[in-house]
């Protein structure tokens, strides 16, 4: 009797299967662990090895004793590997999450234990629990799509040739420098001239190595200008044709007085573009400005920002608020700034500053969904 109950249950339950599986990921080795939510079993393969990884799938459904349409569930953190793996897993009909990495739950103890193992045994018991209803266990990345990922090359390759230009500039200087010479520019189109015309704090001529290396640095800096304005070019002529929604937010986003090419570019490929928020608080904590009270007992205190999202954006939502203060002073948010803050020290218009630009953006999220103006915004002409 207490088989034919156990038949019928397991048959019952075979539409219901779930064969759950866990990637830890490295570069060399991926660590699988699979379960099918009472049994687990784990598995080592070489990374990016896709047959080896089918064949270790189907070893787990013929293991656990499961059909071969059975659904799998699948998880792994965000990191260097990004969402290719995602594309694959779903594109074979696996139902993948990519998960935050920072709100993966750990032991708080202040030694505990740490492997390849031990994580992946992790991220399975947190998905099982997911699945089961817990929804705020951990946070699930929004992946974007090929086009809305390609798209952000662009800026961010600007924000390293921005980066790079700068080494160089300081580099020239240094060398220069180390000698009793201090120029302003070394970006300027005659410098090689004026190198030549250079003389050290004894009147002595700049030896022959020491001019050598700085005039390689300055081909090297002068390469990385050279690229720097052909993205800007090619910016600025993609914003012309605007053939797609986030190329259209751009061109929204730069008729606000105060928003440039290059800040509307950010906002709208790093997160108007692609993202869709619900509300507001959604806004804020995607840019990781949501405040983080600590409340226990008769203990009360702020911890300032989450700084839990999106980095780009935070940092240009604090620099476009400087920027709004001086371009849109008639604007309700720089009033509510000047009123609260603007006479107060130099911290607390630092702090006052975060607080705006959580404000900011949004406004400029229900300026690019709703075409609501920010209240006592200007316009310009230029788009």
């Amino acid at each position: 009797m207490k088989k034919t109950q156990a038949t019928l249950r397991r048959k019952a339950n075979t539409g219901l299967a779930v064969l759950y599986t866990a990637f830890e990921l490295s570069n060399t080795k991926w660590k699988l662990a699979f379960s099918n939510g009472d049994k687990t079993r784990q598995v080592t393969v070489v990374a990016r090895g896709l047959s080896q990884l089918q064949r270790e799938i189907g070893k787990a459904k013929k293991r656990f004793r499961m059909p071969e349409k059975v659904r799998i569930v699948s998880c792994y953190e965000a990191g260097r590997d990004g969402f290719w793996l995602h594309r694959y897993l779903t594109t074979h009909g696996i139902a993948n999450l990519v998960v935050d990495s920072s709100s993966i739950e750990v032991n708080r103890r202040k030694r505990r234990a740490k492997s390849d193992r031990i994580d992946a045994g992790t991220l399975l018991r947190m998905l099982m629990r997911y699945r089961a209803g817990e929804k705020k266990l951990w946070s699930v990345v929004r992946v974007p799509t090929r086009e809305q990922e390609d798209a952000k090359h662009i800026h961010r390759e600007l924000e390293t040739l921005n980066k790079e230009r700068t080494s160089h500039r300081s580099r020239i200087r240094a060398f220069l420098i180390q000698n009793g010479i201090q120029i302003t520019n070394p970006s300027r189109l005659n410098f090689l001239n004026t190198l030549v015309s250079l003389r050290t704090w004894d009147g002595q001529a700049l030896s022959w190595d020491l001019k050598a290396r700085v005039v390689r640095e300055y081909e090297r800096l002068r390469v990385v200008e050279e690229q720097i304005k052909a993205l800007h070019k090619e910016q600025e002529q993609r914003v012309k044709t605007a053939d797609s929604s986030s190329l259209c937010k751009v061109a929204a986003l730069k008729k606000l007085h105060g928003i440039g090419p290059r800040s509307s570019w950010v906002f709208a490929m790093e997160f108007f573009g692609w993202r869709k928020f619900d509300n507001r608080r959604e806004v804020a904590g995607a840019a990781g400005l949501t405040p983080t009270p600590y409340t226990s007992g008769r203990t009360r205190r702020e911890q300032g920002i989450s700084k839990a999202g999106n980095r780009r954006i935070r940092t240009m939502a604090v620099e476009m608020s400087w920027c709004w203060l001086r371009f849109q002073p008639r604007s309700k948010l720089s009033r509510w700034f000047n009123k609260r803050f603007a006479n107060g020290g130099s911290r607390m218009r630092r702090i006052g500053i975060v607080a705006m630009a959580r404000r900011l953006l949004i406004d400029l999220w229900r300026y690019l969904e709703h075409g609501t103006v920010p209240e006592g915004a200007r316009l310009t002409s230029l788009a």
